[in-house]
């Protein structure tokens, strides 16, 4: 954990409801990052004395938010045995992605048909910061303003159905789609920025079916990217053929 994520936890003393409703929001947040950042690896147990230590907080805080984050995908609860982060195996790696590059898609194609020049300068705005954080290498904040982006996409269709869809599903590989800049020795995430300067150029010509075209492949890309160390890893265990 790091020494900010320390200070603001215990700035926060929970003497009331509002209070007490901002350290839920603070731990949620807080723990999701730690998680979707590889903190604790697929499959780890989370181990709630340490984290509890750590963020200076009881045991019910924590365990609200894990519950939140069991229900967005992100952790496991285990009957009496605590919780651990969510592995995903190849097929749901597979699967998962091409059905959010699937509703990506559908969410660009709509927001072109919809979306405001507020909207678009808000976007151009969030593009601007994430492009400064991909400057400085600031992985953490780069993503925050990466998923930012898709969501106001995503709220520019007006469909409440497609965003409810998707809500339940992402953050089933929001860790994937973190870890997958890394990919190629950040290569990825320099092609990563590259696509969404062709959504940015989509969108202000609002070109629905070539932003929705961008969007699919942007999530494809990112699945390769994701499946990689998995992929050597099976190539160096396989022995060459003779």
């Amino acid at each position: 954990m790091t020494a900010s994520l320390l200070a603001t936890l215990h700035s926060h003393e929970p003497v009331g409801s509002k209070e007490e409703t901002s350290l839920h929001d603070e731990t949620l947040s807080r723990l999701r990052d730690h998680i979707v950042e590889g903190n604790i690896p697929d499959g780890g147990r989370i181990l709630e004395r340490e984290l509890c230590e750590l963020l200076g907080i009881s045991r019910t805080p924590l365990r609200e938010a894990l519950k939140v984050l069991a229900s967005e995908g992100i952790v496991e609860l285990l009957p009496n045995r605590g919780a651990r982060v969510r592995a995903l195996s190849e097929r749901d790696l597979h699967e998962l992605f091409d059905l959010m590059g699937g509703l990506e898609a559908l969410s660009g194609r709509l927001a072109c048909e919809n979306i405001t020049d507020t909207e678009i300068a808000e976007i151009e705005q969030l593009h601007h910061e994430m492009y400064g954080f991909y400057l400085r290498k600031d992985m953490h904040n780069y993503f925050r303003a990466n998923q930012a982006i898709h969501q106001k996409i995503l709220e520019a269709s007006r469909n409440q159905m497609l965003q409810s869809t998707y809500a339940t599903l992402a953050g089933r590989i929001r860790r994937v789609r973190y870890s997958a800049n890394f990919a190629r020795e950040k290569e990825r995430w320099g092609e990563a920025m590259r696509e969404h300067e062709l959504m940015l150029d989509a969108l202000r010509r609002r070109a629905g079916s070539e932003l929705s075209e961008i969007l699919f492949h942007h999530l494809r890309n990112k699945r390769s990217a994701a499946m990689e160390p998995a992929q050597q890893q099976l190539d160096t265990a396989t022995p060459p053929a003779h």
